[in-house]
């Protein structure tokens, strides 16, 4: 299963972290001709070539300080750590491939071990400062609007007209927070779901909804910083299978989790795990890749859309509904539906469900039931058997048709419609009656 964003969210980039990056390109290529150094007749340069090795693993470390939060003193402190650590790895592992005395043994000053207890002291020490640099890492909503005229990501569409700040969380842009009544419109496998949303909403995204710059309202501004607290965001937990923050993402769903930090990725699902951290990346099996998460929220009221890859994931004070690829599940207080390669539905004393070769229907006092190709029915006190596979495959088909049938009441919010499910089952079982005689 796979999934493309019709926009693919490009990160601003200043140019510190493009020369980090070239500056990574250039000591892996540099590794490689240590490596070989032999075959390239480098030998007579080894401790050069390790000491430009180790040069450059700092440098580039050092430059990408402030991607996220910008340059702090716990930043730079956590950059030398992982310089530190990198080296140590480095040193460790090069004992083997040709390291010369100068980085091992007795008279040796920079060692693997050396460099390690660096790497834990000063992350000890970036730890510690954390503390002085917190309030830099606030997530707030700038003094800065501009023009909204709406926004498209596909099969998702917000309508409307207005004004969008943005959301930062250090220097990085998460967001986007909307003063204006939109309309959000989603193309689910059930059809069309469209919802009005009023301001604030707020949505977390990567791509860019800038329009004109245009004044912005100071006592909007104020009032939305205090809507975007975590806490009072997430303090219900109905919300906890999908927190999405813009620098955090989780989304839990059946047999799926997805776990976004602005260091690490977790990707879990049936088929396969994948983890990053930093650098190191590790997967175990094929795993589904988001590519990105959206999220659109109303700050005021109950409603959020949340989408990461091909599941969609909508939730409202009355409803919810779940779409992963071709199957959607609502839930609704006691009423639920599932449509799928299974479909299901259930209110109180009703449900109905289709699966792999056998079908159930059961309202108040009357079952039906069919498997392999035989029909058991309960009605009236009295229990009839029909082994006709005519028979089993109306059932099978009959109850499929009222699940689809009902699930449109249900999007809209209408609940079961008793009476024509009542009618429908009365046909049913009228036409099963023909195969009794």
């Amino acid at each position: 299963m796979s999934f493309g964003w019709k926009y693919r969210a490009v990160p601003h980039e200043g140019p510190r972290f493009r020369v980090a990056e070239y500056l990574k390109v250039l000591t892996a290529i540099l590794l490689i001709a240590w490596l070989f150094k032999g075959p390239l007749r480098l030998g007579a340069y080894n401790d050069q070539m390790v000491y430009a090795i180790i040069a450059l693993i700092f440098a580039f470390e050092l430059l990408s300080v402030g991607r996220w939060f910008g340059v702090t003193v716990s930043g730079v402190v956590f950059a030398l750590a992982k310089g530190a650590f990198w080296t140590s790895v480095f040193l460790f592992f090069g004992r083997w491939l040709g390291l010369s005395e100068t980085f091992q043994g007795k008279g040796a000053v920079l060692t693997a071990g050396t460099m390690f207890a660096y790497a834990v002291v000063l992350t000890i020490a970036g730890l510690l400062l954390v503390k002085f640099d917190e309030k830099r890492l606030d997530m707030k909503v700038e003094r800065k609007a501009y023009e909204f005229e709406g926004a498209d990501f596909g099969d998702i569409k917000v309508l409307g007209r207005g004004k969008a700040y943005p959301v930062k969380f250090g220097r990085k842009r998460v967001g986007w927070v909307l003063d204006s009544e939109v309309t959000v419109e989603v193309e689910t496998p059930l059809g069309k779901v469209s919802k009005k949303l009023l301001a604030p909403v707020i949505v977390w995204t990567e791509e860019n909804l800038e329009g004109k710059k245009t004044s912005p309202d100071p006592a909007f501004v104020a009032r939305v910083n205090g809507l975007i607290n975590p806490e009072r965001l997430y303090r219900k937990g109905k919300r906890d299978s999908v927190v999405d923050l813009g620098f955090i993402k989780v989304y839990e769903g059946e047999g799926f989790e997805y776990v976004k930090l602005p260091f690490i990725e977790v990707i879990e699902t049936p088929t396969g795990q994948e983890v990053k951290v930093g650098p190191i990346h590790v997967h175990e099996g094929r795993v589904e890749i988001p590519g990105g998460m959206l999220t659109i929220r109303e700050l005021r009221n109950g409603f959020q859309l949340t989408k990461a890859g091909s599941r969609l994931k909508i939730q409202t004070d009355e409803y919810s509904i779940e779409v992963d690829g071709e199957r959607v599940t609502y839930k609704s207080g006691n009423e639920s539906l599932s449509l799928g390669e299974t479909v299901s539905l259930r209110s109180g004393d009703v449900s109905v469900s289709v699966g792999r070769g056998r079908a159930k229907i059961r309202i108040e006092d009357v079952v039906i039931s069919a498997r392999d190709g035989n029909v058991r029915i309960r009605t009236g006190g009295k229990t009839y058997t029909v082994e006709n596979p005519e028979a089993y495959r109306l059932v099978v088909r009959k109850a499929r048709e009222i699940v689809e049938e009902q699930s449109a009441e249900l999007i809209e919010g209408l609940g079961i419609d008793r009476t024509l499910l009542n009618k429908r089952v009365k046909e049913l079982l009228d036409e099963l009656m023909g195969y009794i005689g």
